[in-house]
């Protein structure tokens, strides 16, 4: 049995799973798109910024920074 699908900024630093929605409005999508943040990539949390903003991720084998309340809005598949 799998886990139910979470917020990015949910997972444990040094976890991973695969994306299955990104429901931030499609006028701030885009940049994410661009950077290969799609669904059914794999990402990896890296860690929290010390005041917990912006997050870290590990996308498609490069560091990516995101704000908190982007990665809030990003759902990933626990691995």
């Amino acid at each position: 049995m799998s886990a139910e699908p979470l917020p990015l900024s949910s997972l444990k630093v040094g976890s991973a799973g695969t994306v299955t929605a990104i429901k931030i409005p499609p006028e701030n999508r885009g940049r994410l798109l661009e950077m290969g943040l799609l669904v059914g990539t794999p990402v990896e949390l890296i860690r929290f910024a010390p005041l917990g903003d912006p997050v870290e991720i590990k996308v498609r084998g490069y560091n990516l920074s995101l704000r908190k309340h982007e990665a809030e809005q990003i759902w990933v598949q626990p691995k």
